[in-house]
Parts: structure tokens; C-alpha cells; sequence
């Protein structure tokens, strides 16, 4: 029985809507801190610097807890779904500290731990559903990262409706999580097509490295990474900042970020159909352009929201397109190597971004402080139309 077969093609769209509403519900702790950052400055007197590490504690975590899974082979070593599952578990607990934070150095840990344990849900759930799909993998991991970035944007949407408390925004989003994690585990199936064992190896670092498609397709992932965690991590500041009600200027950073769930469809169906160098070059190409002037708009809210939307829509439309280049081009015998680099090297350069936004909005105005993200897209445009020549 073949992917082509009736029931298991009907089957395969029915584990993609149970695995992206699963991934909807266990990617919300990753940005619950910052939905609620005004308050938290308040209740924990966080300074600039410290609100900014808060955000950079997941992404380092993250990387942390890739590297541990990598290392040890948890993704081989424990099924996908049930890892989504531990991974989930672990996620809300550790968003859940910060209700017990009385400062800001358990809430930093809190978020690390976070990110360590969010690392044992997204990747293996595009292992999942890789595992339904082989024709239309694009679109179907393109609808997973979508599933991710809707649930990015879950904390503005349950702020938007006014709670008083920041509390309520961190239960909320523990619970979902944790619900998220049993929809994995207990409801979705796993997919006809086995995954090869892709392992890590220190010693096929240099392979990597030496390898100019794998290369090229990272350079691309650097450039749409040095834009993504740092356009989400603060367009709901600037929402605050442009928009005077406070509801709703985090229903617009909602619909900004969930925007991209649309963009991540569209970049799979662009990149099944035209390439994946053609939908990866075309998305950063557009949400770059965008973030040389909205900065620009802070006292023109209509504007603002327009051009929020539109660059929520393509700055993650690319995203699932990189790793898929990857698993392509790479030699067979270090995939698992060459994901794992370019995911570590990806995140590890968002927090040099998600730190500089603040520190040059303080000084420059919101203008300059996302101008500073077009170099990144820029390169990814660069190094997209280098390897595609390379393809030919």
C-alpha cells in the first residue's frame, strides 16, 4: 500500500490536521513571556537588558536541549510522538516557574528549561509527519510550521482579551501545552514510511562544512533566522507602542504572527511547485523589504498593522523549506549532522538579534531597530539564487 492508495491518502491528511492542532497547543509556551512583558517588567522590575534575556533563554535552550536529543539520538532512540509528549510535559512545567519566580533569575530559568524541552517537540513532530507524507512534503511540513506559528501567537491572542493578570496568560498556556503533548501521544498515528536513523557525529562536523550545497542552504537558514525570532519576539512591543489600547494591540500582534500560518501553506504549495530555492528566496526577498520601513510607521497604526500583517505572512513562509534543502542535497550519511549544525548555528545567531532590537530602538527609534534584520534576508536571498545556479 502506497501513499497514492485512497485510505492511506485520506489518512495521511487526517494525522496532518491532529499533528498541526497538536503542535498549535505545545508551541504556546514559547513566546507566553512575551505577550505579558509589560506586566512582567513591572512584577519583577526587569530592566531592558533582562526583559531581552528572557527571550534569549529559549532559543539558547533550545539549542541546548537539540544538541543533548542530537548527541544521545532521543529522536531514534524514543518515538516521535512520545517525545512530543515528554518534550510537552517538560515545556509546561518550566513555563510554569514563573509563577513562582519571586525575580528574574528563576524566571530566566524557567525560560531556559523551556526551550530545552521544546526542542523534544518541533523536530520530532516534522519527523511524524514526515513519515505520512513523501509527495507533497512541502506543503505538509509547510502546514506543521504554520501549525508552530499559530501557536506562537496563541499568548497575544488570550491577552488581547483583556485578563488583568499576567498569570492567566502563563496557566492557560502550561495547560494548552500539556494537552498539546496528550493529542500527540494518544491521538495521532504514526506514518506507512519508516525514517532512516539520521545520527549526529562531531567528526562529520567538517563534512558539513565542507560541503558548499549544505552550506548554502544554511546560509539561507542564518538569513531568514537573523529576521524570524527577533520579528516575533518584539512586533508586539511595537504593537504597544503604536497602537494606545493595550487589547488591542496584542489582537494585531496575533494576527500578525498567525499570519504566517498562511504564508507557511503558501511557501510549501510555491516550493512543491516552482522549487524549494525559488520559495525560500521569494519569501525573504518580501519580508525583508518589509522590514527596512516599518519601523518607520510607529505613529501610523493603520500602516503599521498592514505592513505587520503582510511581513507575518512571508517572514516565515521559507522556514520549513531550509531542513527540506538539507535532507536533498546532503550526502545520506550526515544528514543528521548537517540538520543539527545548521539548527544550532540558526538559533544560536537569534539572540545576537532578539538582544540587538531594543538596544538600538532606545537610541535610533523603531525605524533603525528592524532595519537592522534586512541584512539576513538578504544574504538568504543571495546564497538561495547561488545554489539554485549550483542545482541547474
Amino acid at each position: 500500500m502506497t501513499a497514492t492508495h485512497p485510505e492511506v491518502d485520506g489518512a495521511r491528511w487526517r494525522q496532518l490536521t491532529i499533528l498541526a492542532g497538536a503542535m498549535v497547543l505545545a508551541m504556546t509556551t514559547w513566546f507566553s513571556t512575551a505577550a505579558v512583558l509589560p506586566q512582567l517588567r513591572d512584577e519583577l522590575t526587569l530592566s531592558t537588558n533582562q526583559s531581552s534575556f528572557l527571550a534569549i533563554a529559549v532559543q539558547i535552550g533550545f539549542v541546548a536541549g537539540a544538541l543533548v536529543s542530537a548527541i544521545f539520538s532521543l529522536a531514534d532512540r524514543i518515538p516521535p510522538r512520545r517525545l512530543i509528549l515528554f518534550g510537552s510535559l517538560g515545556a509546561a512545567a518550566a513555563n510554569a516557574l514563573l509563577l513562582l519566580a519571586p525575580g528574574f533569575a528563576l524566571a530566566l530559568t524557567g525560560r531556559f528549561l523551556v526551550g530545552v524541552f521544546l526542542a523534544g517537540v518541533y523536530p520530532p513532530a516534522l519527523k511524524a509527519m514526515s513519515a505520512w507524507f513523501i509527495a507533497g512534503r512541502g506543503l505538509a511540513l509547510g502546514v506543521m510550521v504554520g501549525a508552530l506559528t499559530v501557536g506562537s501567537a496563541i499568548p497575544h491572542l488570550i491577552r488581547s482579551f483583556g485578563s488583568p493578570d499576567w498569570q492567566v496568560v502563563i496557566i492557560i498556556t502550561s495547560l494548552a501545552t500539556v494537552v498539546g503533548g496528550g493529542v500527540a501521544e494518544f491521538v495521532a498515528r504514526d506514518g506507512p514510511h519508516s525514517f532512516p536513523a539520521a545520527q549526529f557525529s562531531v567528526r562529520q562536523v567538517g563534512a558539513v562544512l565542507g560541503d558548499r550545497r549544505v552550506m548554502l542552504a544554511s546560509l539561507g537558514y542564518f538569513g531568514h533566522m537573523w529576521e524570524l525570532y527577533a520579528m516575533w519576539a518584539w512586533i508586539g512591543v511595537f504593537m504597544a507602542s503604536t497602537i494606545e489600547d493595550p487589547e488591542r494591540a496584542a489582537l494585531a500582534t496575533f494576527a500578525i504572527i498567525g499570519a504566517g500560518a498562511g504564508g507557511s501553506v503558501v511557501g510549501g504549495l510555491i516550493s512543491d511547485r516552482f522549487g524549494r530555492t525559488t520559495a525560500a528566496g521569494l519569501a525573504m526577498a518580501a519580508s525583508g523589504a518589509v522590514a527596512a520601513f516599518i519601523g518607520f510607521l510607529v505613529d501610523q497604526p493603520a500602516m503599521a498593522v498592514i505592513a505587520g500583517l503582510f511581513w507575518g505572512f512571508w517572514v516565515v513562509a521559507d522556514s520549513a523549506q531550509f531542513s527540506t534543502i538539507v535532507t536533498e542535497v546532503a550526502d545520506q550519511r550526515y544528514v543528521g549532522t548537517a540538520l543539527t549544525v545548521q539548527l544550532a548555528l540558526g538559533f544560536i545567531l537569534t539572540v545576537f538579534t532578539i538582544f540587538l532590537v531594543p538596544f538600538v530602538e532606545q537610541r535610533a527609534g523603531w525605524g533603525w531597530a528592524f532595519a537592522i534584520l534586512v541584512p539576513g534576508p538578504a544574504v538568504g536571498v543571495l546564497a538561495m539564487r547561488v545554489l539554485r545556479q549550483t542545482q541547474a
